[in-house]
């Protein structure tokens, strides 16, 4: 496990942005990531762990404690999926576009729209990565966990991690510790065996995504109908026009992806924000069953409480319609929104973590003083205060 802490953040970090920590430990293999794992919750220091880096916002002054490396990789088929599905597991620090470049030659399907998007395998479900109507929790099994101070890793059904839009109980949201204190060391998913040939595609979202609806319809065929390969190129083009690829070449794929998520908020605030604003409503909770004694039972049952409907509107919007336009910084600074998508903010090109911070608390400013709507941003803060 050779000891890597020379190395800045900066240069394994998609915003380009952190100091070199006092100790980081690259881990290639399960064995090195325990031992590596075990050896900083024995120190009793501030720890955490990096994969693909682009999910990251590191300060600019040195982080006194130890960064694991989780350099890990490599998937298998394996056994005891439904029919039609096959199985398959993943170590944490496999590329996650690899991974899926993978399945779509192997026409296995479910993860096919989320192509393009930066990091590795172990960092999808601690957000419940998606897009374009996929989420890691639709064909999740399972994950592989190393609870801090075990040296055991256990394997976690997918129904206990708490997995929500862009969280879980894994997630440390900023300002606020995870439920579970765990480091994720592989990941299981079930996927659908399609094959490569195109096939209707069901999904709303995706359809309108692909341009399948209306007069756009056709992909490659002319049917509507779409294959995991053309799905793919088409994402992942989508996402490169709006700066979501990375390119070494463009300034614009120098950020964290998405800064800040989708605001979920309540009907009635929703309805009062202008109606070009896009919104997308949640689906409710189911009410859980109540079990009653019978022999403490009166006869009567509570009225069931009414929980308000909720509402997903947009954050970019908000963003842009807050005066803050493509390509805005503050003057002096190296931050900037991206040229392409208001929702990224990126480092034109020595950027420090401070002046992406300082533009950070200027955008979600502006966006409260407009709507009364405070973002929260999405990527894990390292020695960074908003």
């Amino acid at each position: 496990m050779p000891d890597a802490a020379a190395t800045r953040l900066a240069e394994l970090t998609t915003l380009g942005v952190g100091a070199a920590p006092a100790r980081m430990i690259d881990a290639r293999t399960r064995g090195e990531l325990v031992a590596a794992l075990g050896e900083a919750w024995a120190s009793g220091d501030e720890w955490f762990v990096l994969g693909g880096g682009s999910n990251l916002l590191v300060g600019d002054e040195v982080f006194d404690g130890t960064v694991v490396r989780i350099l890990t990789s490599g998937f298998e088929r394996t056994g005891g999926a439904p029919d039609g599905f096959q199985r398959v597991r993943i170590e944490a620090g496999q590329n996650w576009d690899d991974l899926v470049a993978w399945t779509v030659t192997e026409g296995l399907a479910g993860i096919e729209a989320m192509s393009g998007i930066p990091g590795t395998a172990g960092a999808a479900p601690i957000q419940n990565v998606g897009a374009y109507g996929q989420e890691i929790v639709q064909t999740l099994v399972s994950v592989d966990l190393l609870d801090e101070g075990s040296a055991e890793i256990v394997e976690v059904p997918a129904s206990e991690l708490g997995l929500g839009s862009r969280t879980s109980v894994l997630k440390r949201h900023y300002g606020a510790e995870p439920e579970r204190s765990a480091v994720v060391v592989g990941i299981t998913l079930d996927l659908a065996v399609v094959g490569t040939d195109p096939r209707p595609v069901t999904d709303p979202r995706l359809r309108s995504a692909l341009g399948l609806d209306g007069a756009r319809s056709g992909a490659e065929d002319g049917s509507g109908n779409a294959s995991l390969a053309w799905i793919r190129d088409t994402v992942r083009a989508i996402r490169a026009s709006k700066g979501m690829v990375l390119d070494p070449d463009d300034a614009d794929t120098r950020s964290a992806g998405s800064f800040f998520n989708n605001p979920i908020i309540d009907e009635q605030t929703a309805r009062g924000l202008p109606a070009e604003c896009p919104r997308w409503p949640m689906e409710p909770e189911i009410a859980q069953e109540r079990v009653i004694p019978l022999d403490t039972w009166d006869g009567s049952l509570a009225a069931p409480r009414s929980t308000p409907s909720l509402v997903k509107v947009s954050a970019a919007w908000l963003i842009e319609h807050s005066g803050l336009g493509k390509g805005f910084g503050l003057p002096g600074s190296r931050a900037t929104l991206s040229t392409k998508h208001t929702l990224a903010l990126t480092n034109r090109g020595g950027a420090t973590a401070e002046q992406v911070a300082e533009l950070a608390r200027f955008v979600r400013t502006r966006v409260s003083a407009e709507y009364g709507i405070e973002l929260n941003p999405e990527p894990v803060f390292i020695g960074v205060e908003l």
